[in-house]
């Protein structure tokens, strides 16, 4: 296939992570980048080694030779600038969540089909090996039928200034890293949960800078319980714990996963086995912008559908509610 342009929407430190990955493919070129100053986009222009600038979204995607874009803006501006961009013709690798509200993520699953391009949620954890051998562990039954998940995902964020913390922006602890645990759990059970409840505590500028959840999920006859707690303001914490029947696995790392990463497998409180997985093709984010190059190019359908990223935005959805009403909240089969 032809090498596929990309250009940036905005300026986020996520950017350098993910166009480095895109300079070190043969299938991917970086065309441009753009913020809502000139200068700014010429100076990240600069800093990242991309040859164009644009100083408004808009005319990064009106440049005809742009294939796909890079959605980086803050939450709130997920939608509004992937169906844009869509509208133009580009496909779209969207940053998570790909929208704050399912109502949205409908908006853009009809931009996708109205316009024929791609759009995916940039979910890169999904993509590592690690996550997929969790997921063939449990369904086999590597640890008996599947009882509860335990996930954490909590960091001290001291920039006061920081847009995750502007609600106007969409921000919050949920949304930004409580996504990852409540996409994980989902995933690894392997259905939508029935009832969720939240608990919340908001700082001064008006989002969850902490946020504790459960979800009850109905397989087949049995229940299965997954638990979470996300936030800002406390130690850096990020793992899971997946346990059943016949045992638990322990992953320190599931969410920022390196290119080896491993896996603790426990029996009755004794370690059976510490299992180490390699990325083969190196970061997850380099398997990310493979996979899409892959699914533009019609080779494959996308990793995280956007059937899922719906499913995963009204889990949220519905987190936030039981915390705003202070009771649990039933859900819809997704």
């Amino acid at each position: 296939m032809d090498v596929l342009n990309w250009g940036v929407l905005g300026t986020a430190r996520i950017n350098a992570q993910i166009i480095d990955v895109l300079h070190s493919s043969s299938r991917t070129r970086v065309l441009g980048i753009a913020s809502r100053t000139l200068e700014r986009a010429v100076d990240c222009a600069d800093r990242w080694h991309v040859p164009r600038a644009y100083g408004d979204y808009m005319s990064l995607l009106a440049d005809p030779e742009v294939d796909v874009i890079y959605n980086s803006l803050p939450n709130s501006l997920h939608a509004s600038w992937t169906i844009e961009a869509a509208a133009h013709g580009k496909h779209v690798l969207c940053e998570k969540p790909l929208a704050v509200s399912v109502e949205e993520v409908d908006d853009i699953i009809a931009a996708a089909q109205r316009y024929g391009v791609v759009i995916c949620e940039a979910l890169m954890y999904r993509h590592h090996p690690l996550v997929l051998k969790l997921k063939d562990a449990v369904d086999r039954g590597s640890i008996g039928p599947l009882a509860i998940v335990r996930g954490a995902f909590s960091f001290h964020l001291r920039n006061d200034f920081d847009i995750r913390l502007r609600a106007d922006l969409g921000g919050g602890s949920l949304y930004d890293s409580g996504c990852y645990p409540v996409s994980l759990a989902r995933y690894l059970v392997g259905c939508e949960p029935r009832e969720v409840f939240g608990w919340r505590s908001v700082g001064g500028k008006g989002v969850d800078v902490s946020f504790a959840g459960q979800m009850l999920f109905s397989k087949g006859c049995a229940s299965v319980y997954a638990q979470f707690d996300c936030g800002f303001q406390g130690p850096y914490r990020r793992g899971i714990e997946i346990a059943g029947s016949d045992g638990v696995i322990q992953v320190p790392n599931p969410y920022k996963p390196r290119i080896s990463e491993f896996a603790i497998l426990n029996d009755l409180g004794r370690v059976r086995e510490v299992v180490r997985i390699e990325s083969a093709i190196g970061s997850p984010y380099r398997r990310e912008i493979e996979d899409m190059a892959d699914v533009v190019s019609g080779a494959s359908e996308p990793l995280v559908s956007l059937h899922d990223s719906r499913c995963n935005v009204a889990t949220m959805v519905s987190l936030q509610e039981s915390a705003l009403l202070g009771r649990p909240v039933t859900m819809n089969e997704g």
